[in-house]
């Protein structure tokens, strides 16, 4: 009997004429973990979304358990043992737990909804992979690697025989992390295959058994990751070898200029007394475990969150932000986590995205914006950004994430920021997208603008920044020296208050 679950056979796929799917074949072992990665836009979700039903393909065919397949819908995929774990989640916050396992399927008894067997069944899964999680909780109350447990556990009340992962830790901490790929290898120990799209390299050899590789929209490499290293990987993905991971940050911090004194808010997760100064050309970084308060502190200095004690001060001058648009006339900027609920308008261009939030800018005359202007400077942006994309006008929805991305800072930078907030700036982002980042990030710097970065990412903040403050339990835990810290002693901090 063959090894191979699931075959991939001459697969292309085309949009208008951008082939972004050429002639690929890939193999899925069973009981395995895939790496499947690439650049931002190299055709990883395209090829996924074929194989679940959400795109037709152009050119050849789906072998699953030897026998072709061609799913119409994800509904279909689910139905016959495929199921999809988005990096974006798509749930109804405000329902139990329960009912986002069996929204849309629920167990019925007489023709009304059976709970007894809903939550009984519920219960029974998350036990079967010693997860902690009450049924009954709304799921609004759950941190986002719970909520991402609950879409796993989801896919196998189908019996799914292969979940495809896409970017499953980019919100979940180290601890978190380790916590998804104990269920990983208990589930490849039920015979369950898994496909895992992610741009974390180190966490690609920790917990995948293969690793393959697009480029461009071709597949270049499908080897076992025991016969692969780290270089090639990445020189695979690129096409040529990249030296380091972090440029050479060549900022120079100057006198202080941005003070946070003794700052708490007013609604949870309540933030407890903060305080803090910032220089000019200084990258600040933010560490903390998730729920810390590292997102809340940024919204609150960019006044979409309520404060009750404390201020803020820039070049001497107290600043009461009680909203964003206040925020920007003062020269502050927030790219936000969650670019897909609150950093993009999806159904708008590219060049829509780009002037949104400068559209003073573009004044023909007063009140009357200039189509022309607007689009010169989403042109701009994209040359400076290196954004991949097929023209301003194309819907910002149709880019990759790490495209997404350069948009929404290339928003921001079109109002010439003092102070530029990055929330998590480069989750989803392949090597080469990030590279570009903190090479923007550095020349930012250089400028003598202030760039106060938030990541999850501890090599990151140790790569790139000059100073670390750490959050614990929405309290300031210390503030570190980058080059004389380490990733310990930023855990230790992260966990002082806990």
């Amino acid at each position: 009997m063959s090894d191979i679950i699931l075959e991939i056979e001459h697969l292309s796929k085309s949009f208008e004429r951008n082939r972004v799917l050429d002639d690929i074949n890939l193999s899925l072992k069973k009981a395995s973990v895939l790496a499947l990665m690439g650049e931002n836009g190299a055709g990883k979700s395209t090829m996924m979304k074929c194989l679940f039903g959400i795109l037709a393909k152009d050119e050849g065919r789906f072998l699953f358990q030897g026998k072709p397949v061609n799913f119409r819908t994800p509904k279909a995929a689910l139905e016959n043992g495929v199921a999809m774990v988005h990096q974006e989640l798509n749930q109804c916050l405000d329902r139990s737990v329960a009912d986002n396992l069996y929204l849309g399927r629920y167990p019925t008894k007489f023709g009304i909804v059976d709970e007894a067997k809903m939550f009984g069944d519920c219960i029974s899964l998350f036990k079967s992979l010693n997860i902690s999680i009450n049924p009954h909780e709304k799921l609004r109350n759950l941190s986002v690697s719970q909520r991402q447990m609950l879409e796993i556990v989801k896919a196998l009340s189908y019996h799914a025989k292969i979940i495809v992962l896409d970017e499953p830790t980019s919100s979940l901490t180290e601890r978190e992390v380790q916590r998804l790929f104990e269920i990983i290898r208990t589930l490849k120990g039920q015979g369950v295959s898994f496909i895992y799209i992610s741009h974390k390299i180190d966490e690609i050899f920790q917990i995948c058994d293969q690793i393959a590789v697009l480029r461009d929209g071709k597949m270049v490499m499908q080897k076992d990751t025991c016969d692969t290293n780290m270089d090639e990987v990445i020189t695979a993905m690129v096409g040529r070898t990249l030296e380091k991971r972090f440029p050479d940050m060549k900022n120079t911090p100057g006198e202080f200029a941005l003070s946070i004194e003794n700052l708490s808010t007013k609604f949870k997760p309540m933030l407890d007394n903060i305080s803090f100064k910032v220089r000019k050309g200084e990258i600040f970084g933010l560490y903390g475990l998730v729920g810390a308060g590292r997102s809340e502190l940024l919204e609150s200095i960019f006044g979409i969150r309520s404060t009750t004690t404390g201020t803020i001060s820039y070049n001497g001058k107290k600043m009461h932000f009680s909203n964003a648009r206040e925020a920007m006339d003062e020269g502050f900027a927030l790219v936000t986590e969650e670019r897909k609920f609150n950093g993009i308008f999806p159904e708008n261009s590219i060049t829509f995205n780009t002037t949104i939030a400068n559209l003073e800018g573009y004044y023909r005359i007063k009140g009357v914006v200039s189509e022309r202007k607007m689009t010169r400077a989403a042109i701009k942006k994209i040359q400076q950004m290196q954004t991949k994309c097929s023209s301003p006008e194309e819907l910002i929805s149709s880019l990759s994430g790490g495209n997404q991305q350069k948009v929404i800072i290339g928003k921001w930078l079109e109002r010439s920021p003092k102070v530029l907030l990055l929330d998590e700036p480069t989750r989803g982002i392949d090597v080469v997208a990030k590279y570009e980042i903190y090479q923007l990030i550095s020349r930012l710097a250089q400028e003598g603008k202030i760039v106060i970065v938030s990541s999850s990412e501890m090599p990151e903040l140790l790569g790139i920044t000059n100073r670390i403050a750490v959050l614990s339990h929405h309290k300031l835990a210390g503030i570190v020296e980058t080059k004389q810290t380490t990733q310990e002693e930023l855990l230790r901090l992260a966990a002082l208050y806990l």
